[in-house]
């Protein structure tokens, strides 16, 4: 799985921070940020038969931010 351009990206996330992947998004003024994944052909299947996925954020001991997946584009 990584993290895709799409449209109405306006911000790249890590972008000097080589031990992170850049992470594109876009991020409205009131601090929403979307992003956008490709599954690979075998992350595909597997969430086709097992209907799951884990999602995984840093929060390096800090309160953890809402978190809204989503298969749909909210822009």
């Amino acid at each position: 799985m990584k993290p895709i351009e799409f449209k109405g990206c306006n911000v790249v996330f890590a972008k000097d921070q080589p031990e992170y992947l850049p992470l594109v998004a876009h991020r409205d003024e009131e601090g929403c940020v979307t992003t956008c994944w490709k599954l690979t052909f075998v992350e595909r299947i597997l969430v086709l038969f097992k209907g799951t996925f884990y999602l995984q954020t840093l929060t390096f001991n800090n309160n953890l931010q809402p978190q809204k997946p989503s298969v749909r584009s909210p822009l």
